[in-house]
């Protein structure tokens, strides 16, 4: 009796415990007043992100010349805050255009400035509307703004600057590999940045906001 009171007290102290997954904390300033917002709390909210990442987003909605520069400073001045509060704060990111046929101004500076303080950055080119594209189809064309946006409208059925998050969602790991394979497309070719168009860093957000081995 008391032997088989052991045996099973033995079993129920080895009994497996759930451990839930430590979450990772990421900061996000877009620079879109919708179709970036949406599509990122969209993504927060999918269960391969919501058990794992907490997405703070950010939206810069003052659009004047120097818009990724802006979002890159406001990303540093959160981190410094975050560090001197010693926030738990694991990454923060930028996400932005580069616009065409009319780049935004002082991109490379906003590339640099967040390089050195640790900022990462999802750039699109031409814009926004390329990583949306790129869930329902390749693209290795080049595009400029407006052709990027009617593409898009076509392939979605959208009507405005919003997105159904529903369409887009089940087709998140297929855009962030098409985004990869252009990524080597244009490091084969040597085509460097802002003439790496079609691009986007989306599928790098993605990956970060999806795994805790980054």
């Amino acid at each position: 009796m008391v032997g088989k009171r052991n045996g099973r007290g033995s079993r129920q102290l080895k009994r497996r415990v759930a451990i839930r997954s430590p979450r990772k904390t990421l900061v996000v300033f877009c620079e879109g007043k919708r179709t970036e917002p949406e599509y990122l709390d969209a993504l927060k909210r999918q269960p391969s992100v919501r058990d794992i990442a907490a997405v703070d987003i950010r939206v810069e909605t003052d659009h004047g010349g120097s818009v990724p520069r802006t979002l890159v400073s406001m990303a540093i001045d959160a981190r410094s805050r975050a560090i001197d509060e010693e926030g738990e704060i694991d990454e923060f990111w930028c996400v932005f255009d580069v616009e065409w046929p009319r780049n935004h101004p002082d991109l490379k500076d906003a590339i640099e400035q967040a390089r050195q303080n640790c900022i990462h950055l999802a750039v699109s080119n031409p814009c926004f509307e390329i990583w949306l594209i790129l869930h329902f189809q390749d693209q290795s064309a080049w595009l400029d703004n407006d052709d990027a946006r009617r593409l898009r409208r076509k392939l979605d059925r959208s009507t405005d600057k919003g997105l159904n998050a529903a369409t887009y969602m089940p087709l998140v790991s297929l855009a962030a590999q098409r985004a990869a394979e252009l990524d080597n497309r244009h490091m084969q070719n040597a085509t460097v940045f802002p003439h790496d168009n079609p691009s986007s860093g989306m599928h790098r957000l993605v990956a970060s906001v999806e795994s805790l081995d980054d």
